[in-house]
């Protein structure tokens, strides 16, 4: 059975938001549209959208009316930002040419991609965007707010809590700078609501994003709190039956509003309790994993950071490889944490780490479902893979780590892309060469070199020859579990084989047997190049 550490990417569903998102389901006089005023059907599903409005802006500290369902906190940012820059263009279209201002917006490097792309869309339409840079623990101080200030500055986004490193913004004080300014200030809520204190009165926000299933409850709708001063200088970016005070358009789920209703109302009953236990598991993994040599917290310690976030970096492995190996813990690393990509996390780049320790991060997120076990579990595991993939890339291991090899049919190992012909040899364990780089070697004994740990990927080989053959094959390897599975199989079949054959088949062909994808062929080229050199001699 998997365990689940990745809260900070969605919630378990609570029991209580199941049971009132069934009853709704399964009530039959609950299916009408809640827009539809006509009739009983209609009348019935709208009391329940409202009384799930009601708990929602409850959980922030505000009325009912300042609430506005979205999709999800992605549509909660779009509207926000979107729709403000909608509503200055407006207005400046009806300025003489000469009058009209280029639109200035402040934001943060380590925002969601939901609010950098949003951005970065204004951006591309000719606005004016000042990205601040974040203190050494991801935080953006008030003050570098007010610097980034002009006159012609329309709107802040800075998020309350980052998702990555679980750092807390001072948007209070944030809230304080631009009203000095009179500009209107975004705050993304999505890993705060619910969880810290988060009360639209004191932060002193215009506009506010959070979601449901980041507190246990369902996937699929959110909500973007409007202060009531705030609405005339918001303008709608989706068009249709004008619902949501105008402002976003279209049929509600009455489900899962009564879903995001009691998952408001669970969280603001358990929210110090959570907090609490949160607190106590992220103190006692930051314990285990400290005995790790080389692990680095990238979280700040302490009471000053969200209580179920924990993201530390190891010195000598690439994280999708310590992903992939503990493959019955569902977590996040910082070489696959945006969306789709392999690309080294850009909020720790921001906050200055390497290239290698932004891909060799976890992001370990947990509360009000996990237990000390699996925390306990989820740490002797790191530890042990830390110390194998150490090895394999010819460094040292960890004393005392276990050998014990996990189960590799988990559905984390099966999300990874790593096919089942290609996991046995991933899961090889480390041969590294007999003789040390740059040393003197006999005769008999070619090593081979390629590529770099900055750029991903890094693949030693040596080869023992006698008689013309491949008696014996060792090799090191950094880089993803495609790189270290093909190099372990090819040091394998080398064995035996006649060195005037040639290197066995091609990376494309290396490629399609282990069902690797496209994007991972260049590193399959360097552990080609290695091979090729070490055939060289």
């Amino acid at each position: 059975m998997t365990i689940y550490l990745d809260y900070a990417a969605t919630t378990p569903v609570d029991p209580g938001v199941a049971e009132a998102m069934v009853a709704v389901l399964n009530s039959p006089t609950l299916q009408g549209n809640s827009a539809s005023a006509t009739h009983g059907a209609g009348h019935s599903a709208s009391q329940v959208v409202e009384m799930g409005r009601i708990a929602v802006a409850r959980l922030i500290g505000t009325r009912a009316r300042q609430i506005i369902f979205t999709s999800g906190a992605t549509e909660s940012n779009n509207l926000a930002i979107q729709g403000v820059a909608s509503a200055a263009r407006r207005i400046a279209e009806a300025l003489p040419a000469t009058a009209r201002k280029q639109p200035h917006f402040v934001s943060a490097r380590t925002e969601h991609r939901s609010v950098l792309d949003t951005f970065r869309e204004l951006e591309r339409q000719g606005a004016d965007v000042t990205w601040i840079e974040p203190d050494e623990w991801g935080r953006v101080p008030p003050e570098a707010v007010r610097t980034a200030l002009r006159d012609e500055t329309l709107l802040v986004s800075i998020m309350h809590a980052n998702n990555e490193l679980g750092c807390i913004n001072d948007i209070a004080g944030i809230a304080a700078v631009c009203r000095e300014r009179g500009v209107l200030l975004h705050s993304d809520a999505s890993q705060s609501a619910g969880k810290i204190a988060c009360d639209v009165g004191v932060l002193g926000v215009d506009f506010l994003s959070f979601t449901a299933h980041k507190i246990h409850g369902p996937k699929g709708i959110g909500a973007l709190y409007v202060r009531e001063s705030a609405r005339p200088k918001i303008a709608p970016i989706q068009f249709g039956g004008g619902h949501e005070r105008g402002l976003r358009s279209g049929t509600l789920a009455t489900h899962q509003v009564a879903g995001f209703g009691r998952a408001a109302v669970i969280a603001a009953e358990r929210r110090a309790a959570d907090a609490a236990y949160a607190h106590a598991l992220r103190a006692r993994l930051t314990r285990d994993l400290e005995a790790i040599p080389g692990a680095l917290f990238n979280t700040r310690p302490g009471d000053e950071s969200l209580p179920g976030i924990l993201n530390v970096s190891f010195e000598g492995v690439e994280g999708e490889s310590l992903v992939v190996a503990i493959p019955d813990v569902a977590l996040s690393t910082g070489s696959a944490c945006s969306s789709a990509t392999r690309e080294p996390s850009y909020v720790l780049r921001a906050l200055g780490r390497d290239t290698e320790l932004a891909q060799s991060s976890l992001r370990l997120s947990f509360g009000r479902f996990s237990t000390e076990a699996e925390i306990d579990h989820t740490a002797r595991a790191i530890r042990r893979e830390v110390s194998r993939l150490r090895q394999i890339a010819g460094g040292q291991g960890i004393p005392g780590a276990s050998t014990e090899e996990p189960d590799s049919d988990g559905p984390t190992s099966q999300a990874s892309g790593l096919s089942s012909v290609l996991v046995p040899y991933f899961r090889k364990a480390p041969r590294p060469p007999e003789y040390p780089e740059g040393g003197s070697l006999p005769a008999s004994v070619r090593h081979g070199k390629a590529g770099r740990r900055c750029d991903g990927a890094e693949v030693r080989f040596e080869l023992h020859i006698e008689g013309g053959f491949v008696k014996s094959a060792r090799s090191t390897a950094y880089g993803c579990p495609h790189t270290l599975g093909v190099t372990a199989w090819l040091c394998e079949v080398l064995v035996g084989r006649r060195l005037d054959a040639g290197i066995p088949e091609t990376p494309a062909e290396w490629a399609a047997h282990f069902e690797v994808p496209a994007e991972k062929l260049g590193r399959l080229l360097i552990v080609e190049d290695a091979l090729r050199a070490a055939f060289a001699g």
